[in-house]
């Protein structure tokens, strides 16, 4: 039962790394590496992360410069980065690559929250799964008699704290990315 619970938690802890990624790459008008995160350049026939290929420095707080190390790549990653989600035009200046980051809108910055309140409640949406999956398997044990009752009962307990616990990470996650989105 043990691993059941350390294992419940483990699952639930990649959860709320996921969101933390998924926070980190939400645009809240100010440079930050990390929206390049998911961009892959076509590099010699592989998908290669931009960080592997350049370097990533912000000269400027809204200002992202991406200076390659292999000046012939700086096409594909300009194309890379144009045809990303990331809703940013690249400036290519034949040695380096810049992103500007526009301030945000007042109504673009509520849709960015709407955006981080879904992609929180999403993350608790998964915990949630992970508890109903630990709590069958424990009716599982229970049921081929490998615990006890009381074993069973502890072992919902357990599992319904960690659910508690998580949710209220989710939420504070939440909360400190709404705040600064709001705050820009």
């Amino acid at each position: 039962m043990e691993n059941l619970i350390k294992n419940t938690e483990q699952r639930m802890d990649k959860s709320i790394d996921a969101l933390d990624r998924d926070y980190k790459a939400v645009r809240v008008g100010r440079a930050n590496a990390s929206v390049l995160d998911r961009i892959n350049v076509d590099y010699y026939g592989a998908p290669t992360p931009i960080q592997q290929m350049a370097a990533i420095s912000t000269p400027e707080p809204r200002i992202l410069m991406i200076k390659p190390w292999d000046a012939t790549t700086l096409k594909d990653i300009e194309k890379a980065i144009l045809l990303s989600d990331i809703g940013i035009n690249p400036q290519n200046d034949g040695t380096a690559i810049r992103l500007s980051f526009p301030p945000l809108t007042e109504e673009r910055r509520k849709d960015i929250v709407k955006d981080v309140k879904k992609m929180g409640e999403d993350a608790k949406v998964s915990v949630r799964n992970i508890r109903r999956d630990a709590l069958e398997k424990l009716k599982g044990l229970k049921k081929n008699n490998e615990i006890t009752e009381d074993d069973e009962k502890n072992g919902e307990k357990k599992i319904q704290n960690l659910t508690d616990k998580y949710c209220k990470e989710i939420d504070v996650l939440c909360a400190a990315k709404e705040k600064e989105v709001i705050e820009l």
